[in-house]
């Protein structure tokens, strides 16, 4: 298991945090519960049952709506596990629009808070 950190350090850590990754085929998003340095929950279009339905519909893994459908899965994934709010964490180069815009929202339509 991941080193526990100390309390002192946990109390100003935002407890869930959104991370996105996209790649030239697919699209990922995870939630990481940061005291513990786990992963609470996550979606990708990797998955196969969601990439199998994709494909039958003639859809792609990776564009603007692939992004909107995994922000949507997860969104009510945390909702299944009690995770009400999460706090979103985006480097430099990524800007708050296409792709990480289309997770963003999807998340927060599902009904989780975002801080």
């Amino acid at each position: 298991p991941p080193a526990v950190r100390p309390e002192r350090v946990t109390n100003f850590l935002k407890p869930y945090v959104l991370k996105m990754h996209f790649t030239n085929k697919f699209v990922s998003a995870q939630v990481i519960h940061t005291p513990t340095a786990t992963v609470a929950s996550s979606a990708s279009s990797q998955e196969q049952a969601l990439r199998l339905s994709m494909e039958k519909a003639k859809e792609s893994t990776r564009d603007v709506a692939a992004a909107g459908k995994i922000g949507k899965i997860l969104g009510e994934r945390l909702l299944l596990k009690g995770i009400p709010a999460v706090s979103i964490f985006l480097k430099r180069e990524q800007k708050h629009h296409g792709k990480f815009k289309a997770v963003i929202d999807s998340v927060r339509e599902a009904g989780v808070k975002l801080v």
